[in-house]
């Protein structure tokens, strides 16, 4: 099943059902306007639009044409990011000439989630200057999950799964991190690919936790990475069950995998260009790559086992906000 948000009065938009092919979709039920109050009546919801998603894979409901569509969340109650893939953790920390971190439990932090931006919606910044970054990342969407949920139980509360630009202002990372109180200002809002899917909709690439597929990323119309999401050091189910240790977390909560990095990644290349640099510093001692400028564009798409894309793609450019 893929579900999406399209926009319409008001700051949450309004739920749709897509098909599996991305052809033809239809609104949800009105008793689920929105795909938070779907979350929030998941078992409820979760039948009907399964229904109406397969009603569509056989020619119902309307081509799918000139939809605007929103983030699927386009505000969350929770947005909790992880850093899940060993090998990005790893090479930052040997480009900043740090010793290799070494923790006992996953890692992750509370991170904006009043709004996330669409996938096709400018991204604003204040100023080229604070050195725009790009990170492609996978995502889950959990529905009431209890405190204490064991790592087994979790993935049973994961709904669906998302394809996520996790911006980053690497200038300003730094300094907040050494703080010890992690990241605001670093960190703004994400943008978000159209489609979330159930994970049955991934068939074989859903596993043990993992988006098992290569997440592909064009900068300025050009192939910058191409990692795969099975090398994640953690699967989300223990993603979920960290983040719920001491509480309960609710419906509509997203969890972010991180980076997506692979250790071959001199071969795949790099899901954001902060990595892309400290090969370049691993290698010869200095980055070369810079970071977006104004205008440049970034493009994140995930391709089946049959080349249709999974959750649509994120196309967007980096654009001045200017402040008064």
């Amino acid at each position: 099943m893929k579900l999406a948000t399209i926009r319409s009065e008001g700051r949450d938009g309004r739920l749709v059902v897509l098909s599996s092919d991305n052809a033809r979709w239809s609104s949800a039920p009105e008793q689920w306007p929105t795909f938070q109050s779907a979350m929030d009546q998941w078992a409820d919801a979760a039948p009907a639009l399964h229904s109406m998603a397969e009603e569509l894979d056989k020619g119902a409901g309307e081509p799918v044409s000139g939809l605007n569509f929103c983030a699927p969340l386009p505000r969350a109650w929770q947005w909790l990011d992880g850093s899940a893939f060993n090998s990005h953790g790893e090479l930052m920390q040997k480009a900043i000439g740090h010793e290799p971190l070494t923790p006992e439990k996953p890692l992750m932090y509370q991170g904006m989630s009043h709004v996330f931006l669409g996938p096709a919606d400018d991204a604003p910044f204040p100023s080229e200057d604070l050195d725009i970054d790009f990170e492609g990342e996978f995502g889950v969407i959990i529905d009431e999950t209890p405190m204490g949920v064991s790592s087994d139980d979790a993935l049973g509360h994961i709904k669906l799964v998302l394809l996520i630009n996790d911006w980053s202002l690497r200038r300003l990372a730094g300094p907040e991190m050494r703080t010890g109180f992690g990241w605001v200002q670093a960190k703004p809002a994400c943008s978000v690919a159209p489609f979330a899917v159930t994970p049955d909709e991934l068939g074989n690439a859903w596993r043990n936790g993992r988006v098992c597929l290569d997440l592909l990323v064009d900068w300025n119309g050009k192939r910058f990475g191409a990692a795969n999401g099975e090398a994640m050091s953690v699967g989300f189910h223990e993603l979920v069950a960290h983040a719920a240790a001491t509480r309960d977390l609710c419906a509509g909560t997203i969890i972010g995998s991180g980076t997506v990095s692979n250790p071959n990644y001199r071969e795949v290349g790099s899901s954001c260009i902060a990595e892309r640099r400290g090969i370049e510093i691993v290698d010869t001692g200095k980055p070369e790559t810079a970071f977006m400028k104004f205008g440049e564009r970034v493009r994140m798409e995930v391709l089946d086992g049959e080349g249709r894309s999974v959750f649509g793609a994120i196309d967007q450019r980096a654009v001045e906000r200017k402040i008064s």
